[in-house]
């Protein structure tokens, strides 16, 4: 039954209680009715309580993960802090954590401006980000901050026991000679959360009140000590904080609340220091503390070694500290280099070595981007009150944005997969079993992923919610069938138990697709969530697509189709029918939907508009529509915000103002017949600058449209309306390359534009990087500025997959 016919189908009796004559009868046989209504209530009160639960009931008991598990002692600890400049935790759902704050003391303002900790953009840097990470071994990061180079980097190593010891080292220099003299602070940390099963303290040298090391302790790691080096050229100054933090979001108020301004005696200048004391609460001594920090102070040139060691007298004289790191970390790099050419062979195809570096950079941002996250969602469904609890569980995942979006989203990560699989296919099926672990036994996917306090912090709570009705599009359909294209051999060596733990949940997850977003005619399919009753909005979004703001059927009703969807849907179950062969499950089922769904007759039939020869979608639609503020005098105005005004009223009809990324899912997806005219009118279509082509790439939306560049409400600016994204765009240079390889009539067109936007979009994001620093998250259509959050080095890192022709 559709939801949305829920209430529309309800019955209501009214029951005339007069007794006389005529409606004595009818009230005897209400009567006897009521018992019956009754048990009938209750049961059907015991079934929605049931059905509530379900949204809450994981798929299976049997996780995933504890099959794809990657090696603890190679895995486990990483940079997996995605939302902090630096910092370090394991794959344990309960972590001690450790990170990296900085600031310089002539800057600091009153409230914490100038302390760097979270990645934010208000601290306006010059530029950050890695610029080699392997995923495994080390990483190498550089942050540009008013002109000082931060330099971080780290290496695993004696890898034992729970991922063995590691060491990290912030180094800092100036890029300019007059700022040599520039003083810095740094402060490093440790945390453990209240749940952790474990302790730290510090070791304290009370002869000159300084913090010289850390000790701790968890069920997981066992006895570990945290040590510290200090190497300058300058006298430093040392202080350090012992106390309790509410939860690791608040680690940076617990810090700033602690500062104080002490006198250096000898430059009788004031200094910013750390209390150098255990705190005190309740007038009490805290006796576990669960945050310790210590703060160097020093001028330029300025270097500090992290050190984590276990407990373990075989590792006592394998420190990793000095020249010895050097060394390490020079042998780390060049292993890097030979695997990054071997793989993309970027040099043999005649790239100069700034736009190798640049490429590295691009990968090794997204795979330094994985993060390890647990908590528990929150999630709605149709027949819950409010909002409830998901179960707790943990996600291993890369991230869109380490500024604005350090958290894990469902259709992006299908795009991250594409690169990740190239490089480690270990650490992708680790990613892909984390996020179908959270599957729920109705087969639904949450398409936000917002696990942990910290993750948490950086969402505003309209958008933690999670609605079970509410899609994403499916994309790691796209990332295993590149698999099954570029990484079988290694797919079924290394991984087959898994892919047999897999399937029932792929089907699962097929199937919740094809029930739940299914169209009212046959073959069409409708994405759930969009608002029917808005009055605000110049065109209701559609988050659940994943293309948020681009303009569908003006008036979100039941006989929309969406041509997306079905494109999607018919992806999925061309996958589905080849890992259904390959396990020897029955795959006719999902070939006969393949086949259905790659139909060209009835795909042209319900989506193929015949006044404008293009793909759209189909609803209740009118382009006659604008933002205004009513009249004061109006009886609806509620505030002064401008309200939607329909000029026309709306008909069912194909959507075909809509020219854009949506009008090419058939050709993306390589859905089209490679003779077919179809196909010759959409290659003819891509090149016209009117409608999508830039010299960047392809913009989202035709800039004829009547919402090119319009903004959705007074405040939202356009979003996928003009816009130029890498995802999609690789998407098209892909399709671009297939079907200039496969027998057609237009195999010369579609190589000719293959190489023009395969050209023009490499050119742009690299050129919009040495310009800016960073990588972004969309483009701008006329000069191809870089915009929206950086950086965005999430799908907009496929620029490596375009550079390295890997489709």
């Amino acid at each position: 039954m559709r939801q949305e016919k829920l209430y529309d189908n309800s019955i209501k009796c009214k029951i005339d209680t007069h007794k006389n004559e005529k409606t004595f009868p009818r009230y005897r046989f209400f009567k006897k009715l009521v018992p019956i209504v009754v048990i009938t209530f209750a049961i059907m009160l015991g079934i929605c309580g049931y059905m509530e639960v379900r949204v809450k009931t994981p798929f299976s008991k049997d996780k995933l993960v504890d099959i794809s598990r990657l090696n603890k002692n190679h895995y486990y600890w990483g940079s997996y802090r995605p939302g902090v400049y630096f910092g370090m935790k394991t794959k344990e759902p309960f972590s001690p954590v450790t990170g990296l704050m900085w600031y310089f003391q002539s800057t600091l303002q009153t409230g914490g401006k100038g302390l760097r900790h979270w990645c934010t953009q208000d601290d306006k840097l010059e530029k950050y980000g890695w610029t080699k990470h392997d995923g495994k071994n080390f990483g190498i990061q550089e942050i540009v901050d008013n002109k000082v180079l931060l330099k971080t980097s780290f290496i695993k190593y004696n890898h034992g026991h729970n991922g063995g010891d590691w060491t990290a080292k912030i180094n800092v220099s100036h890029i300019e000679p007059n700022l040599r003299n520039k003083k810095i602070s740094l402060l490093y940390y440790i945390a453990i959360e209240n749940k952790t099963d474990g302790n730290i303290k510090p070791l304290i040298d009370y002869l000159s009140n300084s913090l010289v090391g850390i000790e701790g302790q968890t069920k997981e790691l066992g006895y570990f000590d945290l040590s510290f080096n200090v190497v300058s050229e300058n006298v430093v100054d040392q202080s350090y904080l012992v106390t309790t933090t509410p939860d690791l979001s608040y680690i940076t108020k617990s810090v700033l609340i602690n500062f104080q301004v002490a006198i250096d005696k000898e430059k009788r200048k004031k200094k910013i220091v750390l209390p150098s004391e255990t705190l005190k609460t309740n007038n009490k001594q805290i006796s576990t503390p669960n945050l310790i920090v210590l703060q160097v102070t020093g001028e330029l040139p300025l270097e500090l070694e992290v050190i984590f060691e276990h407990h373990n007298l075989e590792n006592q004289n394998k420190k990793l500290t000095g020249e010895n790191y050097n060394k390490n970390l020079n042998k780390y790099e060049k292993l890097f280099d030979v695997k990054f050419e071997e793989i993309f062979n970027l040099n043999s195809k005649g790239y100069t070595q700034d736009e190798i570096n640049f490429a590295k950079l691009a990968f090794s941002n997204m795979i330094g981007s994985i993060g390890y996250f647990y908590g528990s969602s929150q999630v709605q469904s149709i027949l819950n009150g409010a909002p409830i609890s998901y179960w707790k569980a943990p996600l291993y995942s890369a991230v869109p944005s380490r500024s604005f979006f350090p958290r894990g989203f469902l259709w992006d990560e299908g795009f991250h997969g594409l690169l990740l699989s190239n490089w480690n296919l270990d650490i992708e099926m680790d990613i892909i079993s984390h996020w179908f672990d959270l599957m729920n036994i109705n087969g639904w996917i949450p398409r936000e992923m917002i696990l942990g306090e910290e993750a948490l912090a950086k969402v505003p709570q309209e958008f933690v919610t999670q609605d079970e009705s509410n899609a994403n599009p499916p994309t790691f359909f796209i990332t295993l069938q590149y698999i099954l294209d570029h990484k079988r051999d290694e797919l079924l060596s290394n991984h087959m138990d898994l892919l047999k733990k897999l399937y029932p949940r792929l089907n699962q997850w097929f199937q919740w697709f094809n029930l739940t977003q299914i169209g009212e005619i046959p073959g069409t399919y409708r994405w759930r969530g969009r608002k029917y009753e808005t009055n605000i909005e110049l065109n209701p979004k559609t988050l659940t697509s994943g293309l948020d703001d681009y303009p569908r059927a003006s008036h979100p009703s039941i006989d929309e189709r969406h041509i997306d969807l079905r494109c999607w849907i018919a992806l999925a179950s061309k996958t589905m029918a080849i890992i259904s062969e390959i396990l020897h499950k029955p795959s006719h089922e999902y070939k006969s939907t393949f086949k259905y769904l790659s139909n060209n007759n009835l795909l042209n039939k319900l989506h193929w508009s015949p006044k404008t020869n293009t793909y759209a979608d189909y609803g209740l639609h009118t382009d006659k529509v604008k933002l205004q503020k009513l009249s004061q005098t109006s009886k609806q105005i509620k505030s002064t915000e401008k309200v939607r005004v329909v000029l026309e009223e709306p008909k069912n009809q194909f959507v075909d103002s809509s020219f854009g990324y949506i009008s090419l899912f058939p050709f993306l997806l390589r859905l089209i017949d490679p003779s077919s005219y179809q196909l010759k009118k959409i290659l003819e279509d891509l090149q016209k600058p009117e409608l999508l082509w830039t010299k960047y790439g392809l913009r989202s939306l035709a800039k004829i449209s009547p919402m090119y560049m319009k903004f959705n409400t007074e405040h939202d600016p356009p979003y996928w309306r003009g816009p130029i994204w890498i995802n999609l765009n690789y998407m098209t240079v892909a399709a671009l390359h297939h079907y200039a390889k496969v027998d057609g009539l237009y195999k010369a067109e579609a190589e000719k534009i293959y190489f023009k936007l395969r050209d023009n979009i490499i050119k742009n994001v690299i050129h919009q990087y040495k310009k800016t620093g960073y990588i972004w998250e969309n483009y701008e259509d006329n000069l191809g500025e870089g915009k929206g959050s950086h950086p965005f080095t999430g799908w907009t890192s496929l620029t490596v997959l375009l550079m390295a022709e890997l489709y």
